[in-house]
């Protein structure tokens, strides 16, 4: 698919270090985890295991590629539409924007992201809350002999994957992210700190970054579920509304997957989809630098 839409990738692997041999058990059981979802994975020695189909892209050339392939077939963009009410409507829904305009729908899905906790509330649904989990990132323009040629993680824990070292498809080497819970869900600022706890985290995963000047540094909110993860599925106030909410990082890497499911939840719910039709890629807004540099000046940038 992401050959069909042009949008780059770079199939490098990934190691996942557990740093000590008393850490062999925990990656034995990623391992097994891995193999119980279909995925290659390969213990190489008592300290790291190799995962070969572990890949990178351009994150907002996919985003693009996907709205230009949803619009090619007959989606319609509705930009600035800050919904402020949702009216039930016969067996539909009215979505109310701030501005006045209206929209009325069989059902809507609720993809809203760090506000879908908003939106749900909205119909009278409080069964969720999002907070922001900041993750923080450095980029920098490694020497030729220190490129790197795949993703290095540490054993994950329970509530983070932890920092990483990856290579970009245009040839840099991004370190991150950190995981600082906050309330605020406009602050994008990246902390002072931030740069410190990165690089001795992946220091000992990738040693040419522990004096590497970084060129360039930014941050993303993740939309953390309050003591949830993945909700899926209609809400209990109001069945026309299909919340897909609280999806953290794996959010780019699952999202087709998550889109197959709301499909067939949509359908369910008595919306007739049509018959499938061979995906065609549409208008995409041309390049205008590279995808870190755009991510982080859509909200706050930070000199590293």
């Amino acid at each position: 698919m992401l050959g069909a839409l042009s949008v780059p990738v770079l199939s490098c692997g990934a190691i996942v270090h557990g740093r000590s041999p008393a850490n062999r058990e925990a990656l034995a059981a990623l391992a097994r985890n891995a193999a119980r979802n279909g995925v290659a994975a390969v213990l190489e020695g008592d300290r790291t295991l190799a995962i070969p189909g572990e890949a990178v892209t351009d994150p907002v050339a996919f985003s693009f590629a996907l709205l230009g392939a949803a619009q090619r077939h007959g989606a319609v963009l509705r930009t600035r539409f800050r919904v402020v009410a949702l009216e039930r409507s016969g067996e539909g829904l009215t979505l109310v924007a701030a501005s006045g305009e209206r929209v009325s729908a069989r059902l809507a899905v609720n993809c809203a992201g760090l506000r879908a906790d908003a939106v749900a509330a909205l119909a009278g649904d409080h069964s969720f809350t999002i907070y922001p989990r900041k993750g923080e990132f450095l980029v920098f323009a490694p020497a030729p002999a220190q490129r790197l040629d795949r993703i290095l993680s540490p054993l994950p824990s329970r509530r983070t994957r932890g920092v990483l070292a990856f290579p970009t498809v245009d040839g840099m080497v991004v370190a991150g992210p950190t995981a600082v819970d906050q309330e605020d869900k406009d602050d994008w600022s990246v902390r002072s700190q931030a740069r410190a706890e990165i690089v001795a985290a992946v220091s000992g995963l990738y040693p040419p970054l522990a004096d590497a000047e970084p060129v360039f540094a930014y941050a993303g909110l993740r939309p953390a579920g309050r003591g949830t993860n993945y909700v899926i599925g209609p809400s209990p106030a109001c069945p026309r509304l299909v919340n897909v909410a609280a999806i953290r990082s794996t959010g780019l890497s699952a999202s087709l997957g998550i889109a197959e499911r709301v499909a067939e939840l949509v359908a369910a719910l008595g919306v007739a989809l049509g018959p499938e039709r061979e995906l065609e890629p549409g208008p995409t807004p041309a390049p205008r630098g590279s995808w870190w540099r755009r991510a982080a000046e859509y909200r706050a940038s930070a000199p590293a």
